[in-house]
């Protein structure tokens, strides 16, 4: 089911891809003879297939790979948002679609010398459909943080993907070697990544791993398609002064995520309700910004938000006035007070915390719509306070695109606030006076030694003094944290997730 690699796990993997070559064959399109800087309407050449896919739910009639092509250099200088920054190269001397999708992206670099877009990707169709309706997806019910994927690699367990599954190692525990290959030293990356990443169902693999209390543990695991809860752990806790404070884990903006953000709140709300929200993001790496939406309303309540966008969606320069996916009008995305069928009825209210301020929870794993959240909150003045480390810097999104049986994923717009701030490539940063996307907090690292929710988990437990006392533990306080056996410094390992888990995502109707 999830049939990635990720080439920037383990030092020495090298991703190799078909390169295009050839002709793509006949056509039954038009206007298919290519001529630089001439475009054709996408929609001339949509669902023409060189294997179309069987059955009346699908659009698709018999075509070639020149049509694909066709279709995917109009769709790109339609709707990407760096249209004009696309090398226009012959679809015809590329015979593999996803080679030539690979090369329709900008080509250039930030300031820091990253690509300026690193989230041009695609799945097989029916994946995407099964993986973000349910949350289901190929794994052994785990997710792993690379803490280091340098000699000697780090690799441990982050979280379990489900809040009550009996039989895995705990958060923290460390991979000492998979199938007998060691992960501190071993150049054999094929064998290390075969593990960590099954591709088929019942696929089995020997663990060794290094607890957190320093016990050894071989573990043979089998791969099974796995159902994750993406939100876990909640609970009200009591500060040392008193405060009720909420703790919410929230790992994946998928669709089963409405059911259970609203229930989760509905939970917070009982008896005296609370005084202040801990929301964990640190491995929450996006999903659909209509979740975010939903979410922040809750979090903040009707009055704070009432009139005021969540989020404004900015496309290229051909399409100021209109969204070129859709072919509406441009509106903001508001602040959502009902529920809009992703895992229940449509059109029912959802409940509210009215809270002024959230601290919330961040990592290099935190991304896109999370950090939509962070963003869209701060344009309605709450005051959001972050712990932890920077987050990842996408405040870019994409409407998935199906053709053939291949969902595209290609960045098509930036997302701003109600104050118009959307400039975050490089991430929030907590405690940092960087301009708008300095937020008010304390950096703290990744603490491995105890499980999510526990209050002597270093960046909740940072949390918890904040709410009491206004401020940052002292520096040598904070440094302490940093030392513990199996915390690294800041500056965060990394949960790899498949690439629409870590992105900002909206559908035709939101």
């Amino acid at each position: 089911m999830e049939g990635f690699r990720y080439a920037t796990l383990l030092s020495a993997l090298v991703l190799l891809s078909a390169c295009g070559g050839g002709g793509g064959g006949g056509s039954s399109s038009p206007a298919t003879t290519w001529q630089a800087g001439q475009f054709a309407d996408a929609g001339q050449f949509a669902n023409q297939c060189l294997r179309p896919r069987g059955g009346n739910q699908y659009p698709d009639v018999a075509g070639s790979v020149l049509d694909e092509n066709n279709w995917l250099r109009s769709w790109s200088h339609e709707t990407y948002l760096w249209y004009d920054e696309i090398l226009d190269r012959n679809p015809g001397n590329y015979d593999n679609p996803l080679a030539y999708f690979d090369l329709l992206k900008t080509e250039a670099i930030t300031a820091s010398g990253t690509p300026k877009d690193q989230f041009h990707f695609t799945m097989p169709s029916d994946e995407w459909n099964a993986q973000s309706q349910s949350g289901v997806a190929l794994g052994y019910g785990m997710q792993w943080v690379i803490v280091d994927p340098d000699l000697p690699r780090d690799v441990r367990v982050a979280y379990h993907d489900q809040q009550d599954r009996p039989g895995l190692p705990p958060r923290g525990a460390r991979i000492l070697s998979v199938d007998g290959v060691s992960m501190e030293w071993s150049n054999d990356v094929d064998t290390l990544n075969a593990g960590l990443f099954p591709t088929q169902e019942d696929e089995q693999h020997e663990f060794k791993f290094a607890y957190p209390d320093d016990s050894l543990h071989t573990i043979m695991l089998t791969a099974e398609a796995i159902t994750s809860e993406p939100v876990q752990k909640v609970k009200v806790l009591t500060s040392t002064g008193g405060k009720r404070v909420g703790y919410m884990l929230f790992n994946d903006h998928i669709a089963t995520a409405e059911k259970a953000l609203r229930d989760a709140v509905e939970q917070l709300q009982q008896g005296n309700g609370i005084d202040d929200l801990v929301l964990d993001l640190r491995y929450n790496g996006g999903g659909y910004l209509a979740l975010a939406s939903q979410l922040s309303y809750m979090i903040a309540g009707p009055e704070q938000t009432a009139g005021q966008a969540f989020e404004i969606s900015r496309f290229n320069d051909q399409h100021p006035q209109t969204n070129p996916v859709t072919g509406q009008p441009l509106t903001a995305t508001p602040f959502y007070n009902i529920t809009l069928g992703f895992s229940v009825p449509a059109e029912e209210p959802l409940p509210s915390l009215n809270l002024p301020r959230v601290f919330v929870l961040t990592g290099a794993t935190t991304c896109s719509a999370s950090e939509s959240l962070i963003n869209g909150l701060r344009g309605v003045n709450v005051e959001v306070i972050q712990i932890g480390d920077r987050t990842c810097g996408k405040p870019y999104g994409f409407y998935p695109t199906d053709n053939c049986g291949t969902t595209y994923f290609t960045i098509q717009f930036q997302g701003v606030n109600a104050k118009g701030f959307g400039d975050y490539p490089d991430g929030f940063v907590p405690g940092n006076d960087n301009g708008q996307a300095g937020v008010q907090g304390c950096q703290v690292a990744d603490d491995y030694d105890h499980d999510l929710g526990d209050i002597d988990e270093a960046r909740l437990a940072t949390a918890l003094h904040y709410i009491d006392n206004g401020y940052c533990q002292p520096s040598a306080s904070r440094q302490s944290l940093r030392q513990s056996l199996t915390a690294p410094p800041i500056g965060d390992g990394r949960v790899h997730k498949a690439p629409w888990r870590e992105n900002r995502i909206m559908t035709p109707t939101r």
